[in-house]
């Protein structure tokens, strides 16, 4: 029994190295979502040190600053990976142009819980598409958290054109929380985006995404530009920036942000 009980922790550090490695793939940056999954037993830690949007218009300017929001992905199987997701901080301000008003709060984000299974390649070569379920629960407060539950599933999938580019496409159907809190409406989004490998250590993804939004309080659509980078600092390091643009009126202006991803 004690040669059982000390091999079991031999048993499960080794689990790693027993499976199949393959290149780190992290999540971050950009609009869309790529189709690869973690190897078995490795855990990947990605991380919006800081995102800042503007959204303005004639009568108001709001300013939204999301701090330490994070995605933990963890390899269950050799093509299975489960998430979970918390924006620990977010502040939103709010300028009132006519009267000269500020308003501002500050509080925690929902909870996402989700896995993803990838179906073709999961290390994300060549072709490689996969289906990604998630839920939302509502421990956030409002303006940062929904106030509700929501889900979705997303279907990344992607293709290598050659060894320097990409394509790639990330649908998405949602039953996301009214604006008042109170209950769920449909909302659905595609992402198309092009990957640029620079070079062995620098790669690049040009996107653009529609989201269609069936909100009760006013449907909207919004068209989005981005322009992303990724650092490859070591095999298990990542750092990226990106930025993103509001095409029509209904998107928010601008989005800026810069984050770090760390698989172990």
């Amino acid at each position: 029994m004690r040669f059982v009980l000390a091999a079991v922790p031999l048993l499960l550090a080794a689990t790693p190295a027993l499976a199949e490695e393959r290149d780190y793939c992290p999540a971050r940056p950009g609009l869309g979502t790529p189709a690869c999954t973690i190897s078995p037993g490795r855990v990947s830690v990605e991380t919006g040190l800081v995102d800042w949007t503007r959204d303005e218009d004639s009568s108001s300017r709001n300013d939204t600053i999301l701090i330490g929001d994070t995605l933990v992905r963890i390899g269950v199987g050799e093509a299975i990976e489960a998430q979970i997701g918390w924006t620990p901080f977010g502040r939103v301000r709010t300028r009132d142009k006519a009267a000269g008003t500020i308003d501002q709060a500050s509080a925690v984000g929902d909870v996402t819980l989700g896995f993803k299974a990838n179906l073709l390649h999961p290390d994300g070569s060549g072709s490689s598409v996969a289906i990604q379920p998630f839920v939302s629960l509502p421990v956030g407060r409002s303006p940062v958290g929904a106030g509700e539950w929501g889900a979705g599933v997303l279907v990344p999938f992607s293709f290598s054109l050659n060894q320097m580019l990409s394509l790639q496409f990330t649908p998405e159907a949602d039953a996301a929380v009214d604006q008042d809190g109170k209950g769920r409406h449909f909302a659905a989004s595609g992402t198309v985006g092009l990957g640029v490998a620079i070079s062995k250590a620098i790669s690049g993804t040009v996107e653009f995404q529609v989201l269609r939004d069936e909100d009760p309080s006013g449907k909207t659509t919004q068209v989005l530009a981005s322009l992303s980078l990724g650092w490859m600092v070591s095999d298990d390091l990542q750092l990226d920036a990106g930025a993103v643009a509001g095409l029509d009126h209904a998107a928010p202006d601008a989005e800026f942000y810069f984050g770090v991803s760390r698989r172990f």
